[in-house]
């Protein structure tokens, strides 16, 4: 089954924001496309195509529906067939690694030195074992063939 392809608008430049966003999703739906997706997978992506497709030109609500679908389909691709975007471990692992590392080393730190003001030291440390755990992965997912040649914004 193939991808449906997204609606060409008229006036969406690609100097603003919903046009950014119109034209980052259909990179990301030509990315898909060129992969063997599973039927279910791909009845998916053409509903949330279809849904896209169906709101009207309007600026707000036009790039709310697209970013709320390009994550849904991210998402569901990520965990159907661990299809990942360019950098998506880093940017996961860089929020988780500030605040389930580094704060916990923060406040181990205030508590050592009795003073809770040397919590905001454990922040850069979680940062970057955060950024750090996430660029591996992204490494592995393409040397596996899992990362798409895209980076989502």
């Amino acid at each position: 089954m193939e991808i449906d392809r997204l609606k060409q608008r008229q006036g969406l430049g690609p100097s603003t924001k919903v046009g950014k966003a119109h034209l980052q999703f259909e990179k990301l739906l030509v990315e898909l496309s060129k992969r063997d997706l599973p039927y279910g997978v791909t009845a998916s992506i053409n509903k949330d195509i279809e849904e896209v497709n169906s709101i009207p030109d309007s600026g707000d609500m036009l790039l709310r529906g697209i970013k709320e679908k390009q994550a849904g389909i991210v998402k569901l691709v990520e965990q159907e067939l661990k299809l990942v975007p360019k950098s998506h471990y880093r940017n996961l692992w860089l929020a988780v690694g500030m605040s389930s590392i580094g704060l916990p080393i923060g406040a181990a730190f205030g508590l050592a030195l009795g003073n809770m003001a040397f919590l905001g030291l454990g922040l850069p440390l979680g940062l970057a074992i955060g950024s750090a755990v996430g660029a591996r992965m992204d490494q592995k997912a393409l040397e596996e063939g899992r990362q798409l040649d895209l980076q989502i914004k």
